[in-house]
């Protein structure tokens, strides 16, 4: 089933996303997250932000101590909170990773705003032979807990993945799928 570019994230919004400052994202992540330094999402996507960021610092001998920092801090979420987050991530604004652990996105994969991702969460890729395809969710997907989405699918804006889901097909707006693999079982208006 395809899905409509337009579901996607406005490549407007994007845009916006890029003039914001460091600071005004990180704090408009923290006030997704509650206002609470200490979750382990907000942290993971503050090292995302920052990631983002530092590839900007002109010219490369400035940007090389930053990229240690990030390379280090990077690991330290990966390793501590087991949340794999790469700076190549194309990240909405106000993402919020709601709990820690086992959480694998693809470096290729594009999250739209107001996105929720919970524990045990992959978007990864299919095949071997297509290392590069990675999934892309739009606007306000709730993703459930354990669920794991792969290969080059496109996930609607609203749509929900239940709880150890296994998405190997595209889904719809405002749809809910479930179940290995996934079905969808419901389409909101």
């Amino acid at each position: 089933m395809d899905v409509p570019a337009e579901s996607l994230t406005n490549p407007n919004d994007t845009a916006e996303a890029t003039q914001l400052t460091l600071w005004q994202q990180i704090k408009e992540d923290w006030i997704a997250h509650g206002c609470d330094w200490t979750k382990p999402g907000f942290r993971a996507v503050a090292v995302y932000r920052f990631g983002v960021w530092r590839m900007q610092v002109q010219p490369k001998l400035l940007r090389s101590p930053l990229s240690i920092l990030y390379r280090m801090l990077y690991r330290k979420i990966r390793n501590g909170y087991g949340i794999e987050l790469p700076f190549t991530v194309k990240l909405g604004r106000r993402v919020v990773i709601e709990h820690q652990g086992a959480i694998v996105i693809h470096g290729y994969s594009t999250i739209g705003d107001e996105c929720i991702i919970r524990q045990g969460v992959t978007l990864g890729n299919r095949y071997l032979e297509k290392p590069l395809e990675a999934p892309k969710l739009g606007k306000r997907v709730n993703v459930g807990a354990g669920a794991k989405i792969f290969g080059d699918v496109t996930i609607g804006d609203n749509a929900n993945i239940g709880a150890n889901a296994v998405v190997l097909n595209h889904v719809p707006p405002g749809a809910t799928a479930v179940g290995i693999p996934a079905k969808i079982i419901e389409k909101s208006q």
